[in-house]
């Protein structure tokens, strides 16, 4: 009982801070509104508590916030009791939730650390039945979009969005005037920059000041392409792995190959992502390599040619690698989830709202609003950016594998991204591999 009443006492607080942000905490206006929505005769009521994150003034969650209209109307005989908690306070609120085990019927979580602690914790329960009823929703996702909602081989979310860390923007104009092919092999992407060299163009702009970015948006993606995804799990959970093996190496050998043949500008230690898309805007680059987040910033700050001449594309293929060149790093974010004690009509009612959050309607509506999801679905050329509609195709032709700071813990992450600074400054890949086996057995307690 004195769990219950603290749980009550975080969620007053949380609720009293956010004010004037709550799009209806206990939205009692909205479930007592009259609907027009058909319901099955006999279907008895339902009452469910649902707690989301949506509390900003941006177009999507202003459609998902309409979207939940819709659900209601539609479905007049589930009655919603919502908590909206700004971003900041609803992982906190969560949390305190879970270790009160007193959570909300159905919830936003987040993929990877923070589901895996709910299940942990048995506070939330499995989709299986949901994914098994709708096999043509289930199997429209991308490969392994599951893999961060997925525990003991069973799933607990569906994935919202999509955070592609890795693409290759590239200037068109400049291949085209340089008669420069884009790359599709290791030997294409070698010869592209020779050749851009040559024509004092900068190959690559590139901006690791922070150090994250040439782990997140090019490392993950080209360590996958050597070493195959299997391993870098079992590398990560010291399970039949580990980093001193000669495939990841290898791996950091053709990083090292990249800087040593002149691929990046002098100085790339001293600026940081918004320094490198500075230098392409400029028109001083033929690529640079970052996630989808970058299409923002080129769609709102690139000259008109050089937006227009912008295209993606993916790290070419590695002779001889595990990895399936047809992929691209990515973490999925925001998905909805029901508690562990749902059961009977209440987890019926949860799960046809789970379907409703991160169904058809919800991936397409999401992707018209310029969010990339990995769910296979067109955006409307009418409602999204031109490299926006480029992205999303791409990303739909595309497998995803993991980021290396979404699945190693902090000292692992730490010791990785200072250890690629070192590579990409000339260290030798042997002693940087080496050290970051012993930062991630630290880390780990073995």
């Amino acid at each position: 009982m004195r769990k219950s009443w603290l749980v009550v006492i975080a969620v007053l607080l949380i609720v009293m801070t956010a004010c004037g942000k709550n799009n209806g905490a206990t939205n009692s206006e909205a479930s007592e509104k009259p609907s027009s929505g058909a319901v099955e005769s006999g279907a008895k009521p339902v009452k469910l508590t649902f707690w989301h994150a949506w509390t900003g003034d941006d177009e999507v969650t202003k459609a998902f916030l309409q979207l939940i209209e819709k659900f209601q109307a539609e479905h007049p005989n589930i009655e919603l009791e919502m908590l909206a908690t700004p971003h900041d306070s609803y992982k906190t609120l969560l949390k305190t939730a879970a270790a009160a085990n007193d959570m909300p019927d159905v919830f936003l979580t987040w993929a990877g650390a923070m589901t895996k602690e709910l299940v942990d914790g048995q506070a939330i329960g499995s989709i299986d039945e949901l994914l098994q009823d709708k096999p043509e929703w289930r199997d429209n996702f991308l490969p392994n979009s599951f893999t961060d909602f997925t525990f003991g081989d069973r799933v607990y979310s569906v994935p919202m969005e999509l955070t592609p860390t890795s693409f290759i923007y590239y200037n068109k104009t400049l291949f085209d005037e340089n008669n420069v092919k884009v790359p599709e092999t290791w030997d294409e992407l070698k010869t592209a920059i020779d050749t851009f060299k040559a024509n004092d163009i900068i190959p690559i702009a590139l901006g690791n000041k922070a150090t994250w970015l040439a782990q997140s948006s090019i490392f993950s993606a080209l360590a996958d392409r050597v070493t195959g995804t299997e391993w870098f799990l079992k590398a990560a959970a010291l399970d039949g792995a580990q980093f001193t093996d000669p495939e990841f190496i290898q791996a950091l050998g053709y990083l090292k190959e990249l800087s040593d043949i002149g691929a990046f500008q002098e100085g790339f230690s001293s600026i940081d992502n918004v320094g490198q898309e500075q230098l392409y805007n400029q028109g001083k680059a033929a690529m640079f390599i970052e996630g989808a987040w970058a299409i923002t910033n080129l769609v709102s700050q690139s000259p008109p040619d050089i937006l227009e001449a912008t295209h993606l594309t993916v790290l070419p293929s590695i002779p001889g690698g595990k990895g399936n060149p047809q992929a691209t790093s990515g973490v999925a974010g925001l998905g909805p989830a029901m508690s562990s004690k749902v059961s009977g009509d209440k987890k019926a009612a949860a799960f046809e709202l789970i379907y409703a959050l991160a169904g058809p309607e919800a991936q397409k509506m999401s992707v018209d609003n310029n969010k990339l999801v990995s769910y296979k679905v067109e955006a409307s050329p009418d409602k999204v950016s031109p490299l926006f509609a480029e992205a999303n195709r791409l990303v739909g032709t595309l497998e995803l594998t993991p980021v290396y700071d979404a699945v190693l813990p902090a000292a692992g992450t730490d010791a990785v991204n200072n250890g690629l600074m070192e590579v990409l400054l000339g260290a030798k890949p042997e002693d940087v591999a080496n050290r970051i086996q012993k930062a991630v057995e630290q880390a780990l307690g073995k």
